[in-house]
């Protein structure tokens, strides 16, 4: 995949690649290093994700232009990213005009969202969104413990956790915990 995107740009007569990382902690040196125009970084990387990149490059060098490249669409993971500091949020099938006109609006200082990412954006807006405690039961249910086990390894009881899966499934439009777990995977909210 980085060999098709470092063709892609070695193509263009206006961008070169600068350097190329293959995991987010050589992302951050690399960048430290090389001080790019723009940085592609994708949000699923070993080690250090690249959420967890951008909040590095950021607090180091705050006018830093990085874009998000992923497979993934999930509301979840866009909000993460761009509060972490994301000005694009790309995705990989993107065609090759798109991925060229986000790295040049990047280069010129402004942000990029694919016309798919925008509505996802839109439909967020006033949605509900979990709280880190909603997080915290939704990802051990996804695990498959039982309201009891959430409880003990929370140190709530079960009747709490039975509030907490009413309000998560209600927020999440769930028909019940199996849905919740399977739409909050799909948006992003939990890793399985």
């Amino acid at each position: 995949m980085r060999e098709g995107i470092a063709a892609v740009i070695d193509s263009q007569p206006d961008m070169e690649v600068a350097g190329e990382a293959g995991d987010g902690a050589e992302a951050v040196r690399l960048y430290r290093a090389l001080r790019p125009d723009v940085a592609l970084i994708d949000l699923q990387m070993p080690g250090m994700n690249g959420i967890e990149a951008i909040e590095a490059i950021r607090t180091e060098f705050p006018d830093a232009q990085l874009a998000i490249l992923t497979t993934y669409r999930g509301d979840a993971r866009l909000l993460h990213a761009v509060k972490a500091g994301a000005r694009a949020y790309l995705l990989k099938s993107a065609l090759r005009k798109e991925l060229c006109e986000a790295i040049r609006a990047l280069a010129a200082g402004r942000r990029y969202f694919a016309p798919e990412i925008a509505a996802d954006i839109a439909g967020i807006v006033g949605q509900d969104s979990l709280s880190a405690r909603e997080v915290q039961v939704l990802q051990l249910l996804a695990r498959g413990y039982s309201n009891r086990d959430v409880g003990l390894a929370l140190n709530l009881s079960e009747d709490t956790i039975k509030g907490y899966l009413r309000t998560i499934t209600a927020k999440l439009g769930a028909n019940n915990r199996t849905h919740a777990v399977t739409i909050g995977i799909e948006r992003g909210f939990i890793d399985v």
